[in-house]
């Protein structure tokens, strides 16, 4: 079925299964509990776990089956937002063209960049992706200010010519992003007893496109092209001596990987439509690696976990604060709460980093293939455990 095997298609629906219950599952605790805070079911915080699921996804492309570390990936990011708000402004508010045109423009970005990056491999290919991307920041920090607006950041705004939308609405206001009369921002609300539940229009059209590409990343992985990419990370040079030439097929997949970013990029301007020159930053660089590396580099599912593992860190973790502690450990005398909310303090809202480094550190140490190699040894855990009972139920029952 939709030309995958029986393994590849169970994957796929359960990640389709897990982003369509994704306001159920991301809910777990009632909005009234002290525990809502962790409620990651919101719209904005599950549009990004799917758009940076995305750019992992096309990250993985080139990192997991090549073997080339990119660290300029967030220069196609940033290509990606300009281009989307640049058709938001001059043509219409209709989310379709402004993310075609962004993974159009990523492409041919990726093309010029990796035609020179990939020159040179190793380390010097990444340091030389890294250059090209601090380039790009720079660039749209200062020197393109007419085309990015500098440090502002790009906006649409009421005198945009938009030849096939309004210019404003008729109150006045700024017209906002839709799919075709949808509303990108619309959003439905189901109240069950204490728990609340969002369903976002713009979330399950990201979601939706998040499917796609992680069902056109399955089908790169099994076929002939995915299989010559993980020939260039195996043993790039023994291709080499067998008379094949690698560089056509690591630039393709320079340019997909670039598209993906250019795609995820497109997306986060349709749900809110700005786009700043700190997308291109070498710091949103080092996070899809880290997503791509936590999830499991070189799986299908991996780099989607990581990136929804990250986004989670840093928009919950990340707003724990000293009341929150106190009233975690109020149950404790006075001097003991205070001592314990001095050592948590660190690893919680500001330093959230610290903890997500921590475990980074952990997941790298015992788990090298990531949160899938995790989930796998469990799996395996509990099958020997099963296959154990099943022998002891076997040799306990008298023969007949």
């Amino acid at each position: 079925m939709l030309g995958l095997g029986k393994k590849d298609l169970s994957l796929l629906i359960l990640v389709a299964v897990l982003t369509m219950l994704a306001p159920f599952l991301l809910n777990p605790f009632p909005t009234d509990s002290g525990l809502a805070q962790f409620n990651a079911g919101y719209p904005d915080l599950m549009q990004r776990f799917v758009i940076f699921g995305i750019f992992a996804i096309g990250f993985n492309i080139l990192f997991g089956l090549t073997g080339y570390l990119s660290f300029g990936h967030a220069a196609f990011l940033g290509v990606g937002s300009y281009a989307a708000v640049w058709m938001f402004k001059l043509l219409s508010m209709n989310v379709v063209p402004a993310i075609i045109l962004s993974v159009i423009i990523a492409g041919v970005f990726a093309l010029a960049i990796g035609y020179i990056s990939l020159r040179r491999s190793g380390i010097y290919f990444s340091i030389l992706t890294l250059a090209f991307a601090q380039m790009s920041f720079a660039l749209a920090y200062s020197v393109l200010t007419p085309i990015t607006n500098g440090e502002t950041g790009l906006q649409i705004a009421l005198d945009d010519p938009r030849i096939l939308g309004v210019s404003q609405t008729e109150d006045g206001s700024i017209p906002v992003t839709h799919f075709f009369g949808i509303e990108m921002r619309a959003t439905e609300v189901l109240r069950l007893g204490g728990w609340e539940f969002q369903f976002s229009a713009g979330y399950y059209l990201c979601a939706l496109v998040m499917l796609v590409a992680f069902y056109l990343a399955i089908r790169i992985f099994r076929s002939p092209f995915g299989m010559m990419l993980r020939a260039v990370k195996s043993n790039q040079q023994r291709l080499y001596y067998t008379g094949l030439n690698a560089r056509p097929y690591t630039l393709a997949a320079f340019v997909i990987s670039g598209m993906y970013a250019g795609l995820a990029g497109g997306l986060l301007a349709s749900m809110d439509p700005l786009a700043g020159a700190e997308r291109m930053q070498w710091t949103a660089s080092g996070e899809v690696v880290l997503m791509t590396i936590l999830g499991g580099a070189g799986t299908l599912i991996g780099p989607v976990l990581g990136a929804g593992f990250i986004k989670y860190f840093e928009n919950i973790f990340s707003k724990l604060n000293d009341n929150v502690l106190h009233g975690w450990f109020a149950f404790l005398p006075d001097g003991l709460e205070d001592f314990v909310v001095t050592i948590v303090h660190p690893f919680v809202g500001k330093g959230w980093h610290l903890t997500l480094g921590l475990m980074f550190m952990a997941v790298v140490i015992f788990l090298p293939g990531g949160l899938v190699e995790g989930g796998q040894r469990i799996a395996r855990l509990f099958r020997r455990r099963k296959a154990s009972d099943e022998h002891r139920a076997a040799q306990e029952t008298p023969a007949e």
